[in-house]
């Protein structure tokens, strides 16, 4: 018969405490404030959402939840921080479709990986673009702006929020989708972008639509379809890509909750609980209606396998475009 050594024993005891304090440590967390790095600037989209996200968790968390703006480089420098983080819950992300399923992937080096260096929580709102034209051009719809493109190949500008941005490349998307050539004309934001195409300096322009509704309300731009699978309640009129031709066609920008990889299951579900009932609150409510965005509120599992299926969209879209950043 095999002796038990004193160190078995030990080892033993050691795993099952562990075992049993596991569940109280879940239970008790959080126990100091909570950061979530955001790459996007404050007063941007996603910090509009994030900002009473912060609130009303930090509510029922009992703890400060504090939201830490770090922009620049397509919100890689944010996600490399979380990425470098200890797992343990007190440092989480709140990435977007440009930061997590693009931005990456037109690296030469990639700084992290979306899907092996974190943990999802919770995706929290989709959000669809817009595609809008100046009134001098003679498109009253989707279709016959793919025809004018189709007739004038690499003669329209198009304008974008930057190279790399979510913008740039719905658009790209588009253009390959509907089998048109245009020209990218790059802007610092979105703002800008819209200016552009105001002044009739590009011909087009597809970014978010809180950004170009009044815009077209004023005349000043004319919108042709939205970039959803469904049609937008900030402007319900306005058809979707797909129905107007480009069968399939879906481009969303979204925005989720991540952890560094490794944070334990308790910590990540007791987060997207409560995320979830933030959700319910008027004030987040009234930001994501703010913003053009539709809830939700996938948990985990759900939003591991959705940025699966995003990453292999955009990434077929890069090949294809063949565009990388320095």
């Amino acid at each position: 018969m095999r002796t038990i050594t004193n160190e078995f024993i030990v080892l033993m005891l050691a795993s099952i405490g562990m075992m049993a304090s596991a569940p109280s440590w879940g239970q008790s967390y959080p126990v100091k404030p909570i950061r979530i790095i955001a790459g996007a600037p404050p007063g941007g989209g996603g910090d509009v959402i994030l900002r009473p996200i912060a609130q009303k968790i930090s509510e029922t968390l009992g703890q400060q939840v504090i939201v830490d703006n770090r922009p620049g480089a397509g919100s890689t420098l944010a996600a490399q921080l979380v990425a470098g983080s200890p797992p343990d819950g007190y440092t989480v992300f709140q990435a977007s479709a440009s930061g997590f399923s693009i931005s990456p992937y037109l690296l030469k080096r990639r700084p992290y990986d979306p899907v092996q260096d974190f943990s999802p929580i919770t995706l929290i709102a989709t959000a669809p673009l817009m595609i809008t034209v100046h009134p001098s051009l003679p498109a009253k719809s989707l279709k016959d702006l793919v025809a004018i493109a189709r007739a004038k190949p690499g003669q329209l500008l198009y304008a974008s929020n930057g190279k790399g941005s979510f913008s740039h490349f719905t658009t790209e998307m588009f253009a390959r989708s509907a089998g048109i050539a245009m020209v990218h004309v790059p802007y610092k934001g979105g703002t800008a972008a819209v200016l552009s195409a105001m002044s009739g300096e590009a011909q087009l322009v597809i970014t978010a639509i809180p950004t170009l509704v009044s815009q077209v309300k004023a005349g000043r731009l004319r919108a042709l379809a939205v970039t959803s699978s469904k049609r937008s309640f900030v402007v319900p009129e306005t058809p979707t890509v797909a129905e107007s031709g480009v069968p399939g066609f879906e481009a969303v920008q979204w925005y989720g909750m991540f952890a560094p990889r490794q944070t334990p299951a308790l910590i990540t579900d007791r987060l997207y609980s409560e995320l979830r009932k933030a959700a319910e609150s008027p004030g987040v409510r009234g930001a994501l209606m703010q913003e053009g965005a539709e809830p939700a509120l996938a948990g985990p599992q759900a939003l591991a396998e959705f940025l699966r299926m995003d990453i292999a969209k955009w990434q077929k879209v890069i090949r294809e475009s063949n565009i990388v950043l320095e």
